[in-house]
């Protein structure tokens, strides 16, 4: 499971599966399990925005942190996706 990063944002790793890579970009965070159940899933638009399609066992307070960094750091996200992916931004 590609990580985007190997430290934790508000105790949740991000993350995509492999299987995932159909749809358009979007983040996984989930603790140290790794596993869709439970996670939230959040689609990344060209700008940075996000679309929340779960929260799983986020918080408001996470959630709204999570967003502030992806917004910050989508670019670098998605070159990573790219690696693995032939989909864009969510929206496009």
């Amino acid at each position: 499971m590609p990580k985007y990063y190997e430290f934790k944002v508000c105790g949740y790793y991000l993350y995509y599966t492999a299987s995932c890579v159909i749809e358009a970009m979007h983040v996984h965070a989930s603790d140290r399990k790794l596993t869709e159940a439970g996670s939230a899933k959040f689609f990344v638009k060209s700008d940075g925005d996000t679309t929340i399609e779960k929260q799983g066992q986020l918080n408001e307070r996470e959630v709204r942190e999570i967003r502030k960094f992806i917004k910050k750091n989508y670019k670098e996200m998605y070159l990573k996706w790219q690696q693995l992916a032939n989909t864009g931004y969510y929206g496009e």
